[in-house]
């Protein structure tokens, strides 16, 4: 007797759910990319306990008839795809036919649809007992599921906790909203509003509706295209981070995805602007062709292939890097206003006879604020443009004139904008980073030990630094075998001052025997910022007047003034305006 059997339907069906639906989440993502393939404009999604106890989605979409709203609960049933050509050609976000069964293996569905001309409705328990009815004539489809993993005990085990579903569903849906900026979306979970926005395109508007007023302000847009792809979106500031990738946002023609050498790419870009633990703020639409993606790669359709990575790439960072290089980049510490952020964001969703009055003071700040942001860049290109010379680069600081030191650390400057704190060791440092940076990039001056610096190794780090001995002698050092397992230094460039030539050549060797994935660029970069470091001024170290001049007037030439290598603030300001309000000579 043959032991291969042809699986049931519904077995089937529940396999596939294990991979298609794995929380709370994955069902509501599945129901709000078909409401949106849908040509939906409103998208309401309700919500008991976090969507374990029920999920309803509705929309204002085209709807079905009868006959589609009965086979979109068979397997590989899509109206999404016609022929093997289409697969290679996906503009939609849903395609493969498996979110409907797979959701319906698993719960208690009901689906209720019209076409304009017919209602429609269909209930279908735990994959069986499929029901058609007719219904009341509405706009849309209503889809609910409820009970989800009932008769699959072992999964509904493995949810998290319902705060935890939750925010699952509430970063979804945050994305969706940055994603389609024309859609008007709704989350409600246990009567309670969790997200509105009002769908009229402009995504700044619901930058702020997710993020809040001080993150909204520290947004920069940006613009931008090449053969093969069309950026357009916003990023942070630098002083504006947060603890993990969640807050970047990557769409691909409107679809929400995590492509780990893209976020890789994104932060490479904030390298030493930000603190390696911490991540910016993006919002990054990318526009392509879909003939040069493949979407068809994993079952949550969360991630694709890109068939010319390296040209978005090149991309994004000229995009974000210009950005980054051609603003001000020192944080401004600001006084809260007695009209609260808390204040503001209650009086969002106010309604009032049913008809939604928003009072968003803020928020009409901020966008005014980009208006004169752009006219300002617009009219400084014309004026550019038009000078029959070449101008010199400007320094990216206006000149600031020392006051004093407060706690042995932090430089007390001012000009006619205001008052500034610099960290001492972190401007430093920058000077030194960017210096060292240059002088590599030049042939060595090599300096001759008098006395060699003798270097033990383990034999597992011995083998490694041989292995990597031509990349420091590329740079001016010259290194020989000592005996056994030991190493000898005999000279070094210039650019490392004498007095703390072992101190820092003992560091750069540790960098070199380092186990981690060898990256050259990141290797020079940490070479240069560990030289740096070991040189400059450090906090606690009395500095006289003429080397905080130094310091101040340095800074300002750097290419980036703003942090030291390792991403830490190395100025910030209170502007003149800010201090009057303080010290209530300045009332709004």
């Amino acid at each position: 007797m043959s032991k291969i059997k042809v699986m049931d339907e519904v077995l089937a069906n529940k396999i596939a759910a294990g991979e298609v639906v794995e929380k709370t989440m994955n069902v509501v993502k599945e129901l709000v990319e078909n409401s949106i393939d849908a040509e939906s404009t409103e998208i309401t999604v309700k919500l008991i306990d976090s969507g374990v106890k029920e999920i309803e989605v509705s929309d204002n979409g085209i709807g079905m008839d009868r006959d589609d709203a009965t086979l979109a609960f068979s397997r590989h049933a899509t109206s999404k795809l016609k022929s093997l050509d289409d697969l290679f050609y996906i503009e939609s976000l849903g395609f493969r036919g498996e979110a409907l069964p797979s959701i319906a293996s698993v719960s208690n569905v009901k689906l209720k649809t019209s076409n304009k001309e017919k209602g429609t409705l269909v209930t279908i328990n735990g994959g069986k007992d499929l029901k058609v009815e007719n219904s009341d004539l509405q706009t849309g489809t209503t889809i609910t599921v409820s009970d989800l993993f009932y008769n699959t005990p072992v999964r509904l085990k493995y949810l998290k906790n319902l705060y935890t579903e939750l925010a699952y569903i509430v970063e979804y849906m945050n994305k969706m909203a940055l994603s389609y900026p024309n859609i008007k979306f709704t989350l409600i979970n246990n009567d309670k509003v969790l997200l509105k926005t009002d769908g009229s395109g402009d995504l700044l508007k619901v930058i702020y509706e997710i993020y809040g007023v001080d993150i909204t302000k520290k947004m920069i847009p940006i613009d931008g295209e090449n053969d093969d792809y069309y950026i357009h979106g916003y990023i942070s500031y630098p002083e504006v981070t947060k603890a993990n990738r969640n807050s970047i946002t990557t769409l691909v023609n409107g679809r929400v995805i995590k492509n780990n050498e893209l976020n890789k790419c994104i932060v490479d870009c904030y390298h030493t602007y930000i603190h390696k633990d911490r991540y910016p703020v993006i919002i990054l639409n990318i526009d392509v062709d879909p003939i040069l993606i493949d979407i068809n790669i994993h079952p949550t359709k969360m991630d694709i292939k890109f068939s010319k990575m390296d040209t978005l790439k090149s991309l994004i960072e000229k995009l974000i890097t210009e950005k980054l290089e051609n603003i001000s980049l020192i944080p401004e510490v600001s006084v809260r206003d007695s009209y609260s952020i808390s204040e503001v964001s209650r009086q969002i969703h106010k309604q009032e006879e049913k008809e939604e009055v928003i009072d968003k003071p803020k928020y009409e700040e901020i966008k005014l604020d980009f208006e004169v942001k752009e006219e300002e860049k617009k009219y400084n290109e014309e004026i550019k443009e038009s000078l029959p010379f070449e101008v010199e680069p400007s320094p990216r600081v206006k000149k600031m004139y020392p006051i004093g030191v407060v706690m042995k650390t932090y430089i007390v400057a001012e000009n006619e904008d205001g008052m500034y704190l610099i960290d001492q060791h972190a401007a430093a440092e920058r000077i030194n980073f960017e210096k060292i940076m240059k002088q590599m990039k030049e042939k060595p001056i090599i300096i001759d030990l008098l006395v060699p610096i003798r270097i033990e190794l383990r034999k597992d780090e011995f083998i490694l630094a041989k292995e990597r001995f031509s990349l420091l002698e590329e740079y001016g050092f010259s290194i020989d075998e000592f005996g056994e397992n030991t190493i000898i230094v005999r000279s070094h460039p210039n650019w490392i001052p004498e007095e703390k030539s072992e101190e820092i050549i003992r560091k750069l060797i540790d960098i070199i025997i380092d186990k981690g994935k060898f990256d050259f660029e990141k290797f020079i970069w940490r070479i240069a910022a560990t030289t740096a470091c070991r040189m400059s001024v450090m906090a606690g170290d009395y500095i006289s007047k003429e080397e905080m001049e130094w310091i101040l007037e340095n800074i300002r030439y750097c290419d980036n003034p703003f942090t030291c290598p390792h991403g830490r603030p190395s100025i910030i300001t209170y502007t003149k305006y800010e201090l009057e309000k303080l010290f209530k000579r300045q009332l709004d």
